[in-house]
């Protein structure tokens, strides 16, 4: 017989049934690795029954069974409840003759002549008793010897591994959910929010160039551009016109540490246009208090200043419609308050998916990897994947943001070209899945922005590509051909095919037919809309005679 384990519950009943739930195992199947712990059980004690039980406020639920269907029952008629709250690892050798056994109806004959038991408690880590994996054995009287009932116990520790890591397991990936959740919110509202945002990591790199402030720099999605090569693009001035010489721009002072607060600046922008902004900085720390990067927003405030001054210039020239023009000035004072404490708040919380989690875990990853169990490591890959994956989603919004806003510069484009391009550039992709790329006939040379059709061809060959069927290899078809109404592209594949009723709202933003699957982020269809339509084209979904999708693109003859 084991020693008893000194274990005195933290909390009331009610609390222990509160952990039980959390665990969210009642009523669940159990999984291969629980069966295989139970079918061991049976084999260490050397009986024909085993179970794992749970043990709720008024029935034992067993997960699964060895030698019998698993089922319920009331508490009040479990074996296991007679001992399981006290954290043992116990043995009755004859539950007829043991007077806390004998009338119960799986001994006294009503319900089954158990004579044999044995079991050991679940404790989580916490010290919450969740139920016990018990052995018995009907009709005959036996005991277990002192190694059985260890490696029994050692099972009971191995069943609450395996719950522990399945919570684990299933917070992470709800973690991971809200994460993305507010990726995507953050990420929409920098690019949607007519303030210039601008980040930079500790090493003085940009690590976020908001829609704002990219337009003003002249620049398109590059987020990665060292602070001294910015400068070419943000030329700063001071309101008098004299130009801000190296460091004395708004985020080198925040990188310093030094706050800005409401400074006023002139910008000339990428366009030889010349706004007055307000900016707000302040220096970005880790929980550690080390200082890993700075942000800066500036809020465009031109039209206010000129709307000011001539207010201003009215109330000297009609001197009785001062108080009107007082009032119009303390509420345009307000609103750019408004608009300034906005920025700030954004700017405050913008660091955290982008720093903390990639910088953290890469850290722990590198540093700690031959220190870590199996467990602990796909923890942490896990939570890496999930980091890159809050990066892929970050790079095709910024490739849907260029569809939208890069100036579409059209000219000949042989789309034979195009299409290598594409394929050079998805070669491990094709590769990987066993696709096949094929060009019908020749393909022509149409009128269109090369970058823009390249772009929009990759996205539909990576679509059919990732949204293969399962039973078959990948197979891609592109062809041309010219109709009255302009050139008809047309992209075939195998693949699951796109349903009916989800062909209407495919191509909004974010949109997917199987969120489930994780294989995107709904960005890739809006983006290939986009860029149609900026080529004043139409795009429509068909299905595949031989299954599948046909995408058919409709583009302008010239």
């Amino acid at each position: 017989m084991t020693a008893l384990i000194d274990l005195e519950l933290p909390d009331s009943e009610l609390a222990r049934l509160a952990a039980l739930h959390e665990y969210q195992l009642l009523d669940e199947p159990a999984d291969d690795e629980l069966e295989a712990v139970v079918r061991v059980a049976a084999m260490v004690a050397d009986v024909p029954q085993a179970t794992l039980n749970l043990i709720d406020a008024n029935r034992q639920c067993q997960l699964t069974a060895i030698g019998f269907e698993p089922g319920e029952q009331p508490r009040s008629e479990s074996m296991c409840d007679v001992h399981f709250l006290a954290g043992e690892t116990i043995q009755i050798p004859d539950a007829s003759k043991n007077p806390l056994y004998a009338n119960n109806p799986y001994v006294d004959g009503r319900m089954g002549s158990v004579r044999f038991y044995a079991s050991t408690s679940l404790i989580t880590p916490s010290g919450y008793v969740l139920g016990t994996l018990c052995v018995f054995e009907e009709h005959r009287v036996r005991t277990l010897t002192e190694r059985q009932m260890a490696r029994l116990a050692d099972l009971g520790e191995i069943v609450v591994g395996l719950f522990e890591r399945r919570r684990q397991a299933r917070l992470a990936d709800d973690l991971t959910a809200r994460a993305e959740r507010a990726h995507k919110f953050i990420d929409t509202m920098l690019e949607t929010v007519e303030v210039g945002i601008a980040a930079a990591d500790e090493t003085g790199r940009m690590t976020v160039l908001n829609r704002t402030a990219r337009r003003w720099a002249g620049v398109e999605g590059d987020q990665t551009t060292p602070l001294e090569e910015m400068r070419r693009h943000f030329r700063l001035h001071r309101p008098d016109g004299s130009r801000l010489g190296p460091g004395e721009g708004p985020l080198a002072q925040a990188m310093r540490g030094e706050p800005i607060d409401h400074a006023e600046m002139i910008i000339e922008t990428a366009a030889d246009e010349r706004i007055t902004v307000i900016a707000t900085g302040r220096g970005l720390y880790a929980d550690s208090g080390e200082r890993i990067g700075a942000v800066v927003a500036l809020t465009d405030v031109t039209q206010d200043r000129i709307y000011q001054r001539r207010l201003e210039q009215a109330h000297a020239e009609v001197a009785q419609r001062e108080e009107q023009l007082q009032a119009a000035v303390i509420e345009l004072e307000r609103s750019n308050d408004e608009l300034e404490g906005f920025a700030a708040a954004v700017s405050h919380d913008l660091v955290r998916p982008l720093a903390g989690a990639h910088g953290y875990l890469d850290l722990l990853d590198e540093e700690y990897s031959d220190q870590m169990d199996a467990r602990a490591a796909k923890w942490v890959g896990g939570a890496l994947r999930a980091v890159e994956r809050m990066q892929q989603l970050v790079q095709a919004l910024l490739s849907y943001a260029r569809a939208g806003h890069a100036p579409c510069q059209p000219g000949e484009v042989d789309l034979n070209g195009v299409v290598d391009q594409v394929t050079a550039d998805l070669r491990t992709l094709i590769q990987d899945a066993g696709a096949e790329v094929t060009v019908q006939g020749s393909l022509p040379i149409i009128t269109g922005d090369k970058t823009l059709l390249r772009q929009l061809l990759q996205n539909l060959v990576d679509n059919a590509i990732k949204y293969r069927h399962p039973d078959r290899a990948p197979r891609v078809r592109i062809s041309c051909s010219v109709e009255p109404d302009g050139w008809h592209l047309t992209v075939t594949d195998n693949g699951i095919g796109i349903p009916v009723e989800h062909r209407d709202r495919i191509f909004d933003m974010f949109a997917q037919v199987d969120p489930n699957s994780r294989k995107g982020h709904g960005i890739g269809l809006s983006t290939c809309l986009r860029i149609v339509e900026r080529h004043n084209g139409a795009i429509q979904l068909d299905d595949s005679p031989t299954g599948g999708t046909v995408v058919k693109l409709t583009l302008p003859l010239g």
